[in-house]
């Protein structure tokens, strides 16, 4: 973290600090505004039928990817950093999914599941689900193609290339994981269909903390070359220095 000091501000009077502020309020509702066109957008984007028949690996035996809908008509997966051989999830994935568990009564009300995805094997997933307290439904892709054909597990070729088709392009990656998010819904029939992914900077609205932080005078104050790398694993914080 940077020091604590400010740059000189700029002191106003009440009088002058109120006008500034009212007209900064135009700009933030032009971008509500806006938010809200894209997302009846995100509504009307076409539909994909899953025709492949995934099965993972949860704690009370094997359940397709139609049995995590659990019986409502939406699904949200977090497609989470956690490949066999690692230790620990992704410091970044921790932190995204560090917002779920609260969240989750709410989403479930509306008609949507929320399951997180990854190909670590089931005992691996849960040791690290249980040390961060976590309470989501978290199960275990291994052994299907799952995490490859949603474009967040990549092969050492592309690894050793440092690119491969991420973010629905020929992009930088710097694992052989990256984080995604991928939304599906039920037809009448019972199909599955995905509706929507996104990848990248697309998760940064699953970041609560980012939007308190974000009100803060000063901001995120990341390194620009590496904006996460002051997060650490909620169970790691130095509150003199973070040490992950």
């Amino acid at each position: 973290m940077k020091d604590a000091s400010f740059e000189k501000p700029i002191v106003v009077s009440p009088e002058k600090w109120l006008a500034a502020r009212r007209e900064f309020l135009r700009e933030e509702k032009e971008l509500t505004r806006a938010r809200e066109r894209l997302a009846a957008k995100r509504r009307e984007l076409p539909w994909v039928k899953v025709d492949v028949p995934y099965v993972f690996a949860a704690p009370d035996g094997p359940v397709s990817l139609a049995e995590l809908f659990e019986g409502r008509g939406q699904l949200i997966v977090y497609h989470f950093m956690l490949p066999a051989g690692w230790d620990e999830g992704c410091r970044g994935c921790s932190f995204v999914s560090d917002h779920f568990d609260g969240a989750l009564p709410h989403v479930n009300a509306r008609d949507i599941s929320f399951t997180a995805v990854s190909s670590a094997p089931l005992a691996n997933i849960q040791r690290f689900k249980a040390r961060m307290s976590w309470k989501f439904n978290w199960v275990s892709s291994r052994g299907t193609t799952f995490n490859r054909d949603f474009r967040v597990a990549f092969t050492p070729g592309e690894v050793e290339a440092g690119k491969a088709d991420y973010n629905f392009g020929l992009n930088a990656i710097g694992a052989e994981e990256m984080p995604g998010l991928s939304v599906f819904a039920r037809g009448a029939d019972g199909s599955v269909y995905r509706t929507y992914s996104t990848y990248s900077r697309g998760l940064d609205l699953l970041i609560g903390a980012y939007n308190l932080i974000d009100l803060t005078p000063k901001g995120r104050d990341e390194d620009p070359g590496a904006p996460m790398k002051w997060v650490c694993h909620h169970d790691r914080y130095d509150h003199v220095a973070a040490a992950c």
